[in-house]
């Protein structure tokens, strides 16, 4: 049996902690999830029932869940001739205009953003651009929580483009770590051309 402690991990990792080690199993057997709230519990059942693996939910005590998966053989697959990897970027373009997510408080706001930009790493199909502008463009800079998870895009190839004006405006022109500057002509260019304009 596999264990993985994901207490204290906010959306998503419970859930991109337990896929690792369902894969890590190579096959059949049992992998057991700690988690400390009731919304990571319903996160990983869901997740469970998706993928077809049985799963049994436990509160151990205040704040302390358990979910253990119980995964079969997977069945066995012809073996396919080996070919080129298509690209995994889609037409969708994801445009960030402020350090946080949504209304309302500003420290979950940034939680939430900061969640958005890791799941767009975990996914199969990736966007083709993400755009900074406005507050947004502080995201790309020296000081940024989520560098690491958008250098990890830009080298599975997304494009990542922050406003010139914006960072001028902010004074961090000289701060840009991730990404090239654009302008507003560009910026409307690329979502106007987008098959999907995302705006989380």
């Amino acid at each position: 049996m596999l264990k993985v402690d994901a207490r204290g991990d906010a959306c998503p990792l419970p859930v991109v902690k337990a896929k690792k080690a369902i894969a890590e199993l190579n096959g059949a057997g049992e992998v057991e999830v700690l988690v400390d709230n009731e919304i990571a519990v319903q996160n990983l059942t869901k997740m469970a029932q998706q993928k077809g693996y049985a799963s049994k939910a436990e509160k151990l005590a205040e704040r302390e869940y358990r979910v253990l998966f119980t995964v079969g053989d997977a069945p066995a697959e012809a073996e396919e001739a080996p070919v080129c990897a298509p690209d995994a970027r889609t037409d969708t373009v994801v445009v960030i205009a402020s350090d946080k997510m949504g209304d309302g408080a500003e420290e979950l706001g940034k939680t939430l953003l900061k969640a958005f930009v890791f799941s767009l790493t975990q996914q199969d199909k990736l966007p083709k651009t993400i755009l900074f502008y406005n507050g947004g463009a502080h995201l790309t800079c020296e000081g940024s929580p989520m560098l690491e998870d958008l250098k990890a895009l830009e080298a599975e190839g997304v494009e990542i483009v922050t406003c010139g004006t914006c960072l001028n405006f902010y004074g961090l022109t000289e701060k840009l770590q991730v990404g090239t500057v654009t302008n507003m002509y560009v910026i409307a260019e690329k979502m106007l051309n987008a098959g999907n304009v995302v705006k989380p």
